[in-house]
């Protein structure tokens, strides 16, 4: 059986964020911060709106995508509206004309008007997603262009939901989050999109299977994700049921999913019963990307002796030629 711990732990430090990079995301965000309270207090003459952290940085799951541009998602809190009454509050897409407007100018393109956010680009290199919030009877509220408008939402509980997971059950599924967001990364690069972060992260702990060898842990977790969603791939958000995560996947994509994870399962099942680590190497590429380490028929065969060598110096050491006590 190949144990290929040691290489998904190389695949981990290429996947995952430098701390330069890290650095690089919070300078901006907090550049970003700074010009949306300039521009509510001094441009439009309200008080300026409180920031949190969410999504996969927060969490502690953002990968390095296959198109070098990751991203960081910093809610909005407005602060000037009436905690417990919304008739003077305003619509969704005036918000977002006022974070466009105080982001204009600061980056060679012009901010992104999204559906649920705004977006700040660094061009080539990442971006700063900014959905925006307001409170209401001690409820957040998040401001969505068109039919949904200002509905529930709370980002702050599905990220202490993931953080209290991983204390149950230790950094090893953060490691996998990252392992299946770095697969539908490339899986989406050969046959379009997958699911977002969001539900591939609840998919996970839903099914995760701890090892004390992370190949394992990965490739019985995406047998039990492929098992979890072979007939319904329905997926609600575990700290607000009445949000089906999946609603915005045409049964296209749902289809391409299941697929794709079911072949996922099966390569992987084959790599850890394979005995060639060569072998199970290439299984694991052919899922992962070449990002993930290619074992060489040598460098396979090289261990194989340098292992067999150190088992003779020991068994040796245990069983000598000659009988103690005889000449």
């Amino acid at each position: 059986m190949a144990n290929l711990h040691q290489e998904f732990g190389q695949f981990h430090n290429e996947i995952a964020l430098s701390s330069e990079q890290k650095d690089s995301l919070r300078t901006s965000r907090s550049a970003v911060r700074v010009r949306i309270r300039r521009c509510f207090t001094n441009e439009l003459g309200i008080t300026a709106p409180k920031f949190r952290g969410q999504g996969s940085y927060s969490m502690g799951t953002i990968t390095n995508p296959l198109d070098g541009e990751f991203d960081i998602d910093d809610g909005v809190y407005l602060q000037h509206l009436d905690n417990a009454d919304d008739s003077d509050r305003p619509t969704p897409e005036t918000v977002h004309r006022w974070l466009v407007k105080a982001n204009e100018g600061y980056t060679k393109e012009r901010p992104i008007d999204k559906r649920t956010c705004v977006r700040v680009r660094y061009t080539g290199n990442y971006h700063v997603d900014l959905p925006s919030y307001a409170e209401l009877n001690g409820k957040y509220l998040l401001a969505e262009k068109g039919p949904k408008g200002w509905h529930a939402s709370d980002p702050k509980a599905l990220t202490d939901w993931f953080k209290g997971k991983v204390k149950e059950q230790g950094e090893q599924l953060r490691r996998v989050v990252r392992y299946l967001k770095a697969w539908a990364d490339f899986q989406a690069s050969k046959g379009g999109k997958m699911p977002n972060g969001l539900i591939l992260t609840v998919l996970t702990v839903q099914n995760f299977r701890a090892d004390e060898r992370d190949d394992k842990s990965f490739m019985n977790t995406a047998q039990a994700v492929s098992n979890a969603v072979s007939f319904l791939f329905y997926i609600l958000n575990p700290v607000d049921s009445s949000e089906e995560l999946t609603s915005r996947l045409t049964e296209e994509q749902k289809k391409r999913f299941q697929e794709a994870i079911a072949d996922l399962s099966s390569d992987g099942s084959k790599a850890i019963e394979n005995s060639s680590a060569s072998a199970s190497s290439r299984l694991c590429r052919n899922q992962l990307g070449d990002r993930f380490p290619l074992i060489e028929k040598e460098d396979e065969e090289s261990t194989q002796k340098a292992d067999a060598g150190r088992l003779a110096a020991f068994y040796g050491a245990r069983n000598p030629s000659k009988p103690w006590g005889f000449r």
